[in-house]
């Protein structure tokens, strides 16, 4: 179970850091996220709603108590990467990368959150 918990604890970890870097460009390089946007078809005034969608998103999959919107933050960041690979994918510039990256630790992250608790909760019965 140790095994587990430092995957765990790895993989959310560096997901959390690409998510708040990702937001953070959203927030601070607001003109050239707009063009990536308007590249996809996306209109510009969703980057802002995005980006406090992603912090709160972090803040679920950190936040050990409200299980279900734990669960309703993984569901939404894996549509979001899997929308993010194939948008990059479609237009071709190459940057469907992070989105794969992002898509692996989620899996992991997700995989190695349900080993604990299932591990856990089988140890206290």
């Amino acid at each position: 179970m140790k095994k587990t918990k430092i995957i765990y604890y790895v993989s959310t970890g560096l997901l959390s850091l690409l998510i708040l870097f990702s937001a953070s460009m959203y927030f601070f390089k607001h003109d050239d996220v707009s063009k990536m946007f308007a590249n996809f078809g996306y209109p510009s005034y969703i980057i802002y709603p995005y980006a406090v969608a992603k912090l709160l998103g972090v803040f679920a999959i950190w936040n050990t108590n409200f299980k279900a919107l734990k669960e309703w933050a993984y569901s939404g960041f894996f549509f979001a990467f899997i929308l993010a690979f194939f948008a990059h994918y479609m237009i071709g510039d190459g940057q469907q990368t992070g989105a794969f990256l992002a898509l692996t630790l989620l899996i992991v992250a997700y995989v190695s959150n349900y080993r604990i608790n299932k591990l856990g909760n089988s140890i206290k019965k």
